[in-house]
Parts: structure tokens; sequence; C-alpha cells
């Protein structure tokens, strides 16, 4: 075969293996090490790298505002709401727990009891609380290994 004819074979042949490796959810070892390291992170948050054990003792601690911690109505793991509307946070991104306590603290989102809670939360709490629940086992379902 011409080059002319190989390399666009070439690159369709290694586009389909790509894809392949994508969906099959299984990570070389040097990008899961790269994982656990971004995993205390809320980078697109803007927020300083979280710390999973402050985050821990974060999410125990009673909330001056409504006298709740976070595992009060989440769970230990964030896998057990009190309350069928409450989310799941355990598994749950870091960067969205980040952005949604972010919006709740600035009053931009509306929660009876989180609005309150978020409220005097720093920048590094947050950031603390979304590593902690986002380095718990999950019970969330998305489309990993939907085909």
């Amino acid at each position: 075969m011409t080059t002319a004819v190989t390399a666009p074979r070439l690159a369709i042949a290694l586009l389909a293996a790509l894809a392949l490796a994508a969906c099959s959810g299984q990570e070389s070892s040097h990008a899961a090490a790269e994982g656990e390291a971004h995993a205390a992170q809320s980078s697109s948050a803007g927020l300083p790298d979280g710390r999973i054990a402050a985050g821990e003792q974060l999410a125990s601690a009673k909330g001056k505002a409504t006298g709740q911690s976070c595992i009060d109505c989440h769970g230990p793991d964030g896998n057990a709401p009190i309350d069928a509307t409450y989310p799941k946070l355990g598994g749950q991104y870091a960067d969205y727990i980040a952005h949604a306590l972010q919006q709740y603290r600035a009053g931009e989102r509306q929660h009876s009891l989180m609005t309150p809670q978020a409220t005097g939360l720093s920048d590094q709490d947050i950031a603390d609380l979304a590593a902690f629940f986002a380095s718990r086992p999950t019970q969330l379902r998305d489309l990993h290994g939907v085909h």
C-alpha cells in the first residue's frame, strides 16, 4: 500500500484504539496515580487543594447555623441521606460539590438548611469537604459501562 492510503488507516486504527481504551474503564497505573493526586483538588472551582482528613473532621462538626453536621443529613460516607430528596455525596466529583457549596454560600442556590450551613464556610473548608466526600465510596450511578 502507498503511504497516502496507509496513513489514514493508521490514524483511524489509532483513534479506535484510544476510544476503546477510554470506554474500557481501565487506567494505567500512572493514570491512576495521577488521578489520586488530583482527587483532593477542586480545580475548576478555583479553590486550594482539599485535605481529606480535614474535610472528614469538618463533615462531623455541628454547624452554628442549624446545629447539624454534614453527616447528620447525608450519612457518614455521604451515602445515607435522611431524606430521599437530599443527594448522596459519596464519590461525587469534588468540583461538583465545591461549586454547589460556593453557590449556597453566595446565595445563588437556595435550600433551607444548606444555604445557612454554607454561609460561614471558607474556601479551604469547601475544598476540604469536597475532597472528603469525593474520596468516599460511591453509590452514585452514571453512564460508565452503559453500552
